[in-house]
């Protein structure tokens, strides 16, 4: 059985059939080619499929495709611009992605933490980010990175979105 969903993608209206057993993992990744959003562990442990649904960080392999119907779904697409996202530019700039694998997720659940915090403690990016694993960098950079971001879209030096 199919399934008609009508969701907001990265912004733009999106109109799709897909079968009632898909997540949203694999709408994304199959069906829409957005590579993005990574295939981890698939039980919801390790954050690399983090997406924002409505603004808040849900685990797309878990997530069924049916629950976007009448929302909004952000990737790490809907984040591309003329510019880089401060927070893909703090990554970039302080060394925060390694193997980049947990990036697209550490950076939209940095990106939903700072939507309702805007100047985060240490430990509040800490715990935002709790859900989402990396086994390359031992964390500090990453966390930099997301207080690095805040700070710099609170002085108005990089874009914000």
């Amino acid at each position: 059985m199919n399934l008609a969903l009508e969701f907001t993608l990265n912004g733009r209206d999106c109109r799709i059939d897909v079968p009632a057993h898909f997540t949203v993992l694999d709408l994304v990744r199959d069906t829409l080619a957005l590579a993005g959003t990574k295939d981890g562990c698939g039980e919801g442990v390790c954050g690399a499929c983090t997406v924002l649904l409505d603004g808040e960080p849900v685990r797309a392999c878990l997530t069924l495709a049916a629950r976007l119907h009448g929302h909004s779904l952000l990737t790490i697409e809907g984040l591309e611009g003329d510019a880089l996202h401060p927070l893909q530019d703090a990554f970039a700039r302080l060394g925060a992605a390694q193997c980049g694998f947990c990036t697209p997720g550490m950076i939209l659940a940095a990106r939903a933490l700072l939507a309702t915090t805007p100047v985060p403690s240490d430990r509040e990016v800490r715990e935002a980010l709790a859900g989402n694993l990396c086994r390359c960098t031992g964390y500090v950079k990453i966390v930099e990175a997301v207080l690095a971001a805040a700070s710099s879209r609170r002085c108005g030096s990089a874009p914000s979105s």
